[in-house]
């Protein structure tokens, strides 16, 4: 099962713009990825209701993960996503 640890850089965390954007290339992913923080039940990483329901903040550890062994790719993206000051962009 592939799983990338990531640490959130967004000045304000995944709330608002910052979890719009990652939702939307979750969705767009084509995979069923979730996210969440490490030890805690994850949720649908395209869902921005859930994904804002975390209450991730700048400097959080997260778990991407999905049960599909060809989401590699995605995941990779998706963690270089969460990377970037999403505020900045």
């Amino acid at each position: 099962m592939p799983r990338r640890l990531v640490t959130i850089a967004s000045s304000s965390g995944l709330h608002a713009r910052p979890a719009s954007l990652f939702t939307q290339a979750a969705a767009a992913a084509g995979h069923e990825i979730t996210i969440g923080r490490p030890d805690e039940e994850p949720v649908d990483a395209s869902s921005i209701l859930l994904v804002m329901s975390l209450g991730l903040s700048r400097d959080d550890d997260v778990v991407l993960e999905s049960s599909a062994l060809e989401a590699e790719t995605a995941l990779d993206d998706l963690a270089a996503l969460l990377r970037t000051d999403l505020d900045a962009a």
